[in-house]
């Protein structure tokens, strides 16, 4: 009996073993990239080739509308990059050339930085401004998500009589449930869009500062470019550095990422709702960072529970009055409710970085793709419905 119980856990341990080696064959080595990605393909990195080409042929043949750039990241190689050549001049001649930074058709602002290759993210800015906040926080600069941050606006006008704007904490700010009166809802093409009018003003942190309270904090998502403001600037305020250098500092310089454009507004803020500028390949470091939980080399540049909270659904359904099923919210990243468990950073006219920790896939979409379409495929659905099915079992 004893004999046979020793060959028992003797053959439990062989097989422990030999499941244990199997598991770390499994799991490729991490690949850091160093100036550029390391490059490899489709077939190598064990993804069907015929489906990723047939994503390059639908954009080449117009069926994801202005697409800039489409890039594709498995193992830490870039499998697919592709940029792909729009003529914005002749796009902007049907609508508004004038020139200004925040004219969307002006051709020498958009997509692309003086027509160079920084592309702009527009919303995904305000995912890199959560980095930076995680950042400060994790180094004692300013307090927990629980804090009431709101009365360190000091320099500014607000009306603190309502006692519900004392009771906004940074939590609120960061998953959109400030309950600030803000109208994003429509098209920002619409003079009645509260984005709109923040960008036409000459102060824009008052201007949100100045908006009256609608309903009690941390109750309902109301998707709100301004407080996206107010959270860079808090970036400032509680690191003596404005947010653009001191992301500069702490996120950019350690993940490799040395070229960038980060509009100011016109009273010398930085616009962290919308105004980050970068190439494709830095923005996908940006992805490779959150998918190696904030580490990267043996540095951890963020704590891993700030990608954590980041990146989980705080707010589960930003429509619950629907019966559709809608998108999660974190801290300034998307979390799609249907599976499999996707995170994204999304930004207006179609930029998209987005992860699936499952397959270990980055992809990152650029476009600007403006003005209404709705015949357009879904940038989203690519990843979805295409790239991850392309996954070789």
């Amino acid at each position: 009996m004893r004999k046979n119980v020793s060959l028992s856990i003797l053959f439990f341990l062989f097989l422990s073993m030999h499941q244990g080696a199997a598991q770390q064959k499994k799991q490729p080595k991490t690949i850091w990239p160093g100036e550029t990605w390391v490059t490899s393909t489709p077939e190598a990195e064990g993804l069907n080739p015929a489906l990723i080409d047939s994503i390059h042929t639908d954009i080449m043949n117009g069926k994801y509308g202005l697409m800039d750039e489409f890039l594709l990241i498995r193992h830490g190689k870039v499998v697919a990059s592709h940029t792909y050549k729009q003529n914005y001049d002749a796009v902007a001649k049907l609508y508004d050339t004038i020139p200004d930074m925040y004219n969307y058709d002006d051709p020498e602002w958009h997509p692309y930085y003086q027509r160079g290759n920084l592309h702009t993210l527009q919303s995904v800015t305000k995912s890199v401004t959560s980095i930076a906040l995680g950042i400060a926080i994790d180094e004692g600069k300013m307090g927990g998500v629980n804090t009431h941050p709101m009365e360190l606006f000091s320099g500014y006008s607000q009306d603190f009589s309502d006692p519900r704007r004392k009771a906004i904490t940074l939590e609120d700010l960061l998953t959109m449930r400030s309950g600030i009166d803000w109208n994003e809802a429509g098209s920002y093409e619409s003079d009645e869009n509260s984005c709109v009018i923040m960008e036409r003003s000459n102060a824009w942190i008052q201007y949100v500062l100045s908006r009256p309270m609608r309903e009690a904090p941390g109750t309902k998502w109301d998707y709100n470019s301004g407080v996206s403001m107010l959270l860079g600037k808090l970036v400032g305020i509680s690191t003596g550095k404005r947010v653009d250098l001191w992301t500069e500092e702490k996120l950019f310089k350690p993940i490799g990422i040395k070229n960038y454009f980060w509009k100011p507004t016109p009273d010398k803020e930085i616009d962290t709702e919308g105004g980050l500028y970068l190439h494709a390949q830095d923005l996908a470091r940006i992805g490779y960072l959150f998918l190696h939980k904030g580490k990267w080399g043996d540095k951890q540049i963020v704590s891993e529970q700030w990608v954590k909270q980041s990146t989980n659904p705080v707010v589960a359904d930003i429509h619950p009055e629907n019966d559709k099923s809608n998108a999660g919210y974190g801290y300034q990243w998307w979390v799609p409710s249907v599976k499999p468990y996707i995170y994204a950073c999304n930004g207006y006219g179609g930029q998209f970085v987005m992860v699936a920790p499952e397959y270990d896939l980055i992809v990152v979409f650029n476009g600007w793709n403006i003005h209404s379409n709705k015949n357009l495929l879904s940038s989203y659905a690519a990843l979805k419905d295409r790239i991850i099915p392309a996954v070789v079992k």
